[in-house]
């Protein structure tokens, strides 16, 4: 975040509504309508063998991955092109396994040496990927879901080049709008998967998404990147919308996104001039003032106390234990380790995350949205809403959404969202140990996925879905 010069916009404030039920909306123990399940999700034991012609092919753990997710997305693809655009489905011509680090190889698009990727070819009709660095390094970090996430993807290229004018595709069509349409079709796919109707796949609800959404953050464009870049692909934040719309409602909203549609949500950008340390604010005093003030003005129209944000263990006296912050409903605190919060502050280091070497920060924004989520739950209490059950934290993490989308708007406060910010919260939210979608107690939401889906619908939407679909 960044603080700013006083803002001179007039915005109005967040309201909450204690609510009594869910009305229509996303249930806490469901992601996207499916049940929330625990299993191992990756290759099936019994995943039959693909009849596929990749050059140059091993037989290692990457390539057999990266075989059958290529076998299942054209499974996949070769009902949905008919059924859902009435385009016949032809398979990519031509697969290329390669190592970036070892013999050079070659396809349409050129030579593979140092390539460190995963690409579509559309010069002629190709997909290729790195065995030797890039799939070896997300299956340590994020499991073998992480190939198919990547693959998936790239497929969704060939998608489009199959699609053409069904998907809006001309030579004109921005990056960022290719990236966001093959992150949907990912989705779509992986919809799919989750339904069970796999050959080669499983994956659950709750830990297998994870896994992919985690995938997907990794491979994002640095905080700062504009959407008008010619290489952009978008921030995670963007590109995780983008693979649960796919997800949520299919290949036919997918083919539908456009610059136009996309210029109301995406949050790549710039970083700002005024914003001198590029999005970084250290976790102490001022910021914390700052964060306070925030927090009053945006949550001033619920018409309840507010609480005080105090140093302390973390912990509330006789009450509930969420280190680094926790909610005192006795008297209304929050209580805050800052030095344990500071650290969670630290910048990210993004060239570490490929690595799989970090600082153990997430950046500021993870760190006071921690202390938020936990503000949250006192005008929750407020209103007379619940804070003890998983539509609690559900509810809590939409909230934090409301509020990052108000801090730029608000009059009379400093504090200001900066580049990057909202992928902080995602990487915060993704966690196992996040806060942001945690009741009172703690307990978290299983689901990633619906954690994120829930802090997403109140950054775009505002307050008064909160309580609507989490009540």
């Amino acid at each position: 975040m960044r603080a700013g010069a006083l803002a001179v916009a007039i915005a109005g404030t967040l309201v909450l509504a204690a609510c009594g039920g869910n009305d229509g909306g996303t249930a806490a123990g469901s992601v996207a309508g499916l049940p929330v399940t625990h299993f191992e999700s990756g290759l099936r034991p019994d995943a039959p063998t693909p009849d596929l012609d990749v050059r140059n092919v091993s037989d290692d753990d990457a390539d057999r991955l990266a075989t059958a997710t290529i076998a299942d997305v054209e499974d996949y693809w070769s009902g949905e092109l008919p059924d859902d655009f009435g385009v016949k489905f032809d398979p990519v011509e031509k697969l290329l396994s390669y190592e970036s680090n070892g013999t050079n190889q070659t396809n349409g698009c050129g030579d593979t040496k140092k390539n460190v990727n995963a690409f579509y070819c559309g010069q002629d009709d190709s997909i290729a990927w790195d065995r030797g660095v890039l799939l070896p390094t997300m299956i340590q970090q994020f499991g073998p879901l992480s190939v198919v996430t990547v693959l998936s993807h790239e497929f969704g290229h060939a998608v489009q080049y199959r699609l053409q004018d069904k998907a809006g595709i001309t030579r004109s069509t921005p990056t960022i709008v290719k990236e966001q349409q093959a992150d949907c079709f990912a989705g779509s796919y992986y919809r799919w998967v989750a339904e069970g109707k796999s050959k080669y796949f499983r994956v659950s609800t709750a830990e297998g998404l994870n896994a992919a959404l985690s995938s997907l953050f990794l491979v994002r464009d640095s905080a700062g990147t504009a959407a008008t870049d010619n290489q952009a692909h978008g921030t995670a934040f963007d590109r995780i919308f983008a693979f649960q719309l796919g997800f949520e409602q299919g290949p036919k909203e997918c083919a539908k996104i456009d610059m136009t549609s996309l210029q109301s949500r995406l949050t790549e950008r710039p970083f700002d001039q005024a914003d001198r340390n590029e999005g970084t604010l250290p976790i102490n005093d001022t910021t914390l003032d700052f964060l306070k003030q925030s927090l009053d003005a945006a949550f001033a129209g619920a018409h309840v106390p507010s609480p005080e944000i105090v140093p302390g263990s973390g912990a509330c006296s006789g009450g509930p234990a969420t280190p680094p912050a926790s909610y005192c409903p006795s008297d209304n605190t929050v209580n805050i380790d800052v030095d344990t919060l500071a650290a969670l502050g630290r910048e990210v280091n993004q060239s570490a995350e490929w690595n799989g070497e970090t600082s153990g920060g997430h950046g500021d924004f993870a760190a006071l949205s921690e202390i938020a989520s936990r503000y949250a739950l006192a005008i929750e209490k407020g209103v007379g809403a619940s804070l003890d059950n998983a539509n609690a934290g559900l509810r809590t993490a939409c909230l934090v959404g409301a509020w990052a989308a108000a801090t730029n708007k608000l009059p009379n406060t400093v504090l200001r969202l900066s580049a990057g910010d909202l992928d902080e919260a995602i990487s915060d939210l993704l966690r196992p140990d996040s806060l942001v979608a945690a009741d009172v107690n703690g307990k978290r939401v299983d689901a990633g996925f619906t954690r994120v889906e829930a802090m997403r619908t109140g950054y775009l939407k505002g307050s008064t879905p909160c309580s609507k679909q989490y009540g």
